[in-house]
């Protein structure tokens, strides 16, 4: 039976969280495990645990990303991360807004269940941006975080171009010109197994903001 909605997990060294992420997917969905130059057994175990597994050369989160939706076959296609920071089984959530129409793009809010989850450092940045995000928008959003979900033919026809740290931004940024409907929720986000590669380093933060004010100021925030 084909699947419901194809899971997108961009993924780089992170064998020791993929059993436990792609356990968690709810039925219906499948998982689409984007290695992205891993250097650990991170495709082995996905390919085990009964992923897709996608190959991208090219690093960036938006190069995993993007091959992940343009291998997705599904109607709706969701994004995750694969470090088991935040549970799959809270994509439903996120899925419901876009069946019922109440949402054409459907973000989670990261609500942190420990000090630990989310760094001092980045969850300043996240905060700035948001602020700058919502004026350039209008929309009342408080979060860049990684899960969200939309209509998979919609999200093609964004036609999105960026590669690096400013992927999940810049698919915020043209859904609202095309006027999508974009509305977020609660979602737990817990403390990642290893080490980030964006927000674990004050260094990965710098470049992610960067990534992400290039994109802002396009937009004349």
């Amino acid at each position: 039976m084909p699947p419901l909605v194809d899971v997108v997990l961009p993924c780089l060294n992170e064998e020791r969280a993929l059993p436990w992420v792609l356990s968690r997917l709810p039925e219906g969905y499948r998982a689409i495990v984007v290695d992205n130059g891993s250097t650990d057994r991170s495709a082995e175990v996905a390919a085990e645990g009964g992923a897709l597994v996608v190959h991208e050369a090219r690093r960036g989160f938006g190069s995993a990303a993007h091959a992940g939706l343009l291998a997705a076959t599904a109607p709706i296609v969701a994004f995750c991360d694969a470090d088991a920071s935040m549970d799959p089984a809270d994509l439903v959530g996120l899925v419901d807004l876009v069946t019922s129409g109440a949402a054409d793009l459907a973000l989670g809010r990261r609500r942190p269940t420990t000090a630990r989850a989310w760094p001092l450092h980045a969850r300043i940045a996240n905060l700035a941006l948001a602020r700058m995000m919502r004026t350039a928008t209008g929309i009342r959003l408080h979060d860049l975080g990684p899960m969200r979900a939309a209509d998979r033919e919609a999200l093609l026809s964004l036609g999105l171009a960026d590669r690096r740290s400013g992927y999940p931004l810049e698919m915020v940024l043209r859904a609202a010109s095309a006027g999508w409907t974009v509305a977020e929720i609660d979602t737990p986000y817990a403390p990642r197994v290893g080490r980030s590669k964006v927000t674990g380093t004050i260094r990965g933060t710098v470049i992610a903001v960067q990534d992400m004010s290039r994109l802002l100021r396009g937009e004349g925030a």
